[in-house]
């Protein structure tokens, strides 16, 4: 009936706003002694949030940090493997927040990062001024869009953990490929030597020729 058009509808509308609320998520590739920056311009007093993790390279860490408008850091952390920062603006303008691999020589990083900017939007109409309590079927939407959006978190940090193993299981694959050949080369040598060895053995040594006869 009725109702269950209601609920289909709230429903829906919860899965909708799960689905649709979010920000930038980008995969990046950061190269030995790089560093590579991103720009975003904010209203003041809107929040933003940053949550970063590495994927492989190295150690998994990366230096990272993040500067208002007016060249300010506002936040900066050396070496780390994931981390997520949160802050209200006080300025408006162009905010910039950095991922560095300057510290590395050698080994390059993959980088996963998540930048979402203000609040997420009430999926109720006027759910934040509202002087009565909700109903029984508009708490049950409410929970069902937290608990998607649990499960999106969930996800994506699955997504990322299954890189991550999958990024170290390849690397733990090409080290037993090159101990496998390395491995392979010792052992033929060692068994041309052997075989050299074995053979002087046997060689007959024969008398040597000429001398003073009487």
């Amino acid at each position: 009936g009725a109702v269950r058009v209601a609920v289909r509808t709230l429903c829906l509308a919860a899965l909708l706003g799960a689905l649709g609320a979010g920000g930038t998520e980008l995969t990046l590739e950061l190269p030995d002694s790089a560093q590579r920056c991103f720009h975003q311009e904010l209203e003041s007093g809107i929040k933003f949030t940053l949550d970063y993790q590495v994927i492989s390279g190295g150690h998994y860490d990366v230096d990272c940090h993040v500067e208002d408008p007016n060249g300010k850091t506002i936040y900066q952390e050396t070496k780390k493997q994931y981390d997520s920062f949160s802050h209200h603006t006080e300025a408006k303008g162009v905010y910039t927040f950095c991922f560095s691999n300057e510290f590395s020589t050698f080994s390059h990083k993959i980088v996963y990062f998540d930048f979402q900017v203000g609040d997420e939007p009430p999926i109720l109409p006027d759910m934040n001024n509202r002087v009565t309590a909700l109903t029984q079927l508009e708490s049950a939407c409410v929970t069902i869009h937290e608990m998607l959006n649990a499960v999106i978190d969930s996800q994506t940090h699955y997504r990322l953990r299954e890189a991550q193993d999958r990024s170290r299981a390849e690397e733990l694959n090409g080290r037993v490929s090159y101990w496998s050949v390395g491995e392979t080369l010792i052992l033929f040598m060692v068994s041309i030597g052997q075989v050299m060895l074995l053979k002087s053995f046997f060689t007959e040594k024969r008398p040597s020729s000429g001398g003073a006869g009487t």
